[in-house]
């Protein structure tokens, strides 16, 4: 997928921006505990794993960044932007 199509994706899931080279799709939570953070980062593996579609999940103490890309084509694909809006409904 290309940057303008990727884009034009973005404007359906808020508060995710694309990498600088747009392979990736990244957002970042914030959370008041280290506790939030890590319950926030086990629902979206227990979402992802059901989907079949894993991200990247680092978290630490009121933060959550999740970065989603499809390993298999070293890019972005639609199923991308699908789970971003999961996540955020979350």
């Amino acid at each position: 997928m290309g940057r303008e199509e990727a884009e034009l994706l973005l404007i359906d899931i808020p508060g995710w921006q694309l990498s600088d080279d747009a392979r990736q799709l990244r957002r970042s939570f914030t959370f008041k505990t280290f506790v939030d953070a890590q319950l926030f980062a086990a629902t979206v593996g227990e979402l992802s794993e059901e989907e079949g579609h894993h991200p990247d999940i680092a978290y630490g103490w009121g933060y959550c960044t999740i970065t989603f890309y499809t390993h298999k084509i070293g890019g972005l694909h639609e199923n991308d932007f699908i789970m971003a809006a999961k996540v955020n409904s979350l």
